[in-house]
């Protein structure tokens, strides 16, 4: 609120010419915002009613895996959005911040996003920020409102932290003096087959180049193994459009109840309910815990003994919706 360029209460007045003119189009234009500001509340600032439509949660990308601070992060932006009668915008990644699967492989920071391009970091652990992105999507794809998906992410690609830096383009690179790599490594290619120029993606001139080992997720990879990452995307996709609970549509608890929509589980787990019929948890603690009853529709790892592992999220059928 008190940067001379971020966040102007000013801008408001703009967004509602904006908005005016997107409403006389036939049929009318949806904006889309992204706006990084403070709060689930002051992003609320810009749904307000003849301003824009959606805008991008960031909230969520600012929150460590741990299942207290994705409860509260979710809560609050639910809140905040309807109380101006917004849906949410969630998010995991971006063009401009490091893939999750490398920001969940990495110790988790309280209080915001580390600077996490900073040269000479530890490695990345790329198995464990993979297992946590797979069990991500899921949480987020079963809450209400909206998702969108940046594009890899759905291959499960990490951050390319090691690109020569006689290629870096970023101006982060230069103005930081060269202790912030930029947003190079979430910009390379995405790859589309085992070989060829940039893996399918196209001859060049000018493609940021791949790592050694991205073959073995690209698109015709991927393909041929219903335990990758993009099929859970797909399948999870599949559920959310199928399932009565899931999505826009689906209501997020009983309004008879007080506040229903979270169960009561062990502290590391983030467990809530839609209706009809749909509960969704993740463990992000250390243990493998029990699963209630209800018919298994989606998990983002292979069950351990009817246990959920850690790190690991699982779509329930339960009641009359399962």
């Amino acid at each position: 609120m008190d940067h001379p360029h971020w966040d102007r209460p000013e801008v408001h007045e703009i967004y509602r010419e904006w908005r005016a003119l997107a409403d006389g189009y036939d049929p009318p234009r949806i904006f889309v915002a992204e706006a990084w500001v403070a709060s689930a509340s002051r992003l609320a600032d810009y749904l307000r009613q003849g301003q824009l439509h959606t805008a991008f949660d960031f909230d969520g990308v600012r929150t460590p895996w741990r299942a207290a601070a994705l409860q509260q992060t979710i809560t609050s932006s639910m809140a905040a959005h309807d109380g101006v009668g917004a849906p949410v915008t969630w998010v995991l990644s971006n063009h401009d911040i490091p893939r999750h699967v490398t920001r969940y492989g990495r110790p988790q920071i309280v209080g915001g996003l580390e600077p996490w391009r900073r040269a000479g970091q530890a490695p990345t652990d790329v198995a464990l920020g993979t297992r946590r992105a797979r069990a991500a999507i899921l949480l987020l794809l079963a809450l209400p409102g909206g998702v969108y998906l940046y594009q890899g992410e759905e291959l499960g690609l990490p951050e390319v932290e090691d690109l020569p830096e006689e290629l870096l383009a970023d101006p982060v690179w230069e103005r930081s003096g060269h202790a912030e790599r930029g947003r190079d490594g979430c910009r390379v290619p995405i790859p589309w087959t085992r070989t060829g120029p940039s893996l399918g993606f196209g001859p060049g001139p000018g493609w940021l180049p791949q790592p050694a080992d991205w073959p073995a997720l690209s698109v015709q990879a991927q393909e041929a193994d219903h335990g990758s990452m993009l099929w859970l995307y797909r399948d999870a996709l599949r559920i959310r459009r199928e399932h009565p609970a899931l999505g826009p549509r689906g209501a997020a608890h009983d309004s008879a109840e007080p506040d229903p929509m979270w169960l009561d589980f062990e502290p590391d787990v983030v467990a809530f309910s839609r209706m009809p019929g749909f509960t969704c948890l993740v463990n992000t603690g250390p243990r493998p815990m029990p699963l209630p009853a209800g018919r298994v529709l989606l998990s983002s790892a292979d069950l351990d003994g009817g246990r959920l592992p850690s790190d690991a999220a699982v779509w329930l059928g339960t009641g009359d919706g399962a």
